[in-house]
C-alpha cells in the first residue's frame, strides 16, 4: 500500500498494490499496523458503512460534532465518485480549504479523512457503491451539514449544479461555513 500525503495535513490518499491475473484481482485493503505507521497515530475503526447511489447524488458535506466526531477511511467498490474533505478546524492554517480525489472501483484508492473535517462525495458514474470505516459511532444528535455549494469553500464539483441530487435533509439542514459549528 502506498500512502500519499495531500495538500492538507492529516488527509491521505492510499493506493493499494493490486495483483491482477486471469482470475481477476486481489489486493489488501487495510492493515492496522501499516495504517498506524503511515498516518502517525492509532485510529481504531468501530463501524463500517456502505451506500449505493445514482449519478449526480451528492452526499454531504457531513460531519459529527463534539465527542462524536469521526475519522473516516473511505473507498468505492464499484462506480466512480469525487470525494471531498473540507478542513473545519478553526485553528488550522488550512481552515475552509478542501482536498478532492477521484475514487473508483477501478483505481481502488482510499481516502483518509481525520476528525475535524466535513466530508462529502458526488457520484460521477451511473451508480456507485461507497464504503467507509469510521472511528466513532453514528450519533444523530451530533450530526451537522455544510452547504455543498458554499461560496467561501468554492468546491469545483465536476457536473452541472442542476444535475446534483441531494437529500431533503441536506437541503434543509446544510448551513454556510460561516454559520457552522466548527472545531477549534
Amino acid at each position: 500500500m502506498e500512502f500519499k500525503k495531500t495538500a492538507i495535513e492529516g488527509v491521505w490518499v492510499l493506493e493499494p498494490k493490486v495483483f491482477n491475473d486471469n482470475r481477476g484481482y486481489f489486493f489488501e485493503s487495510y492493515r492496522q499496523s501499516d495504517f498506524d505507521e503511515h498516518i502517525g497515530r492509532h485510529v481504531e475503526f468501530v463501524q463500517d458503512n456502505e451506500s449505493k447511489s445514482s449519478y449526480g447524488v451528492l452526499r454531504g458535506l457531513h460531519y459529527q460534532k463534539g465527542e462524536f466526531s469521526q475519522a473516516k477511511l473511505v473507498r468505492v467498490i464499484s462506480g466512480r465518485v469525487v470525494d471531498v474533505a473540507v478542513d473545519i478546524r478553526k485553528s488550522s492554517p488550512t481552515f475552509g480549504k478542501y482536498v478532492a480525489v477521484e475514487l473508483s472501483g477501478e483505481n481502488k484508492r482510499q481516502f483518509f479523512i481525520p476528525r475535524g473535517f466535513a466530508h462529502g462525495f458526488l457520484v460521477l458514474s451511473d451508480e456507485a457503491i461507497f464504503t467507509y470505516k469510521v472511528d466513532n459511532i453514528y450519533a444523530p444528535q451530533s450530526e451537522a451539514s455544510i452547504r455543498w455549494d458554499d461560496p467561501t469553500i468554492n468546491i469545483e464539483w465536476p457536473i452541472d449544479p442542476k444535475d446534483v441530487v441531494r437529500s431533503e435533509k441536506d437541503m434543509q439542514r446544510g448551513v454556510a461555513l460561516a454559520d457552522a459549528e466548527v472545531f477549534e
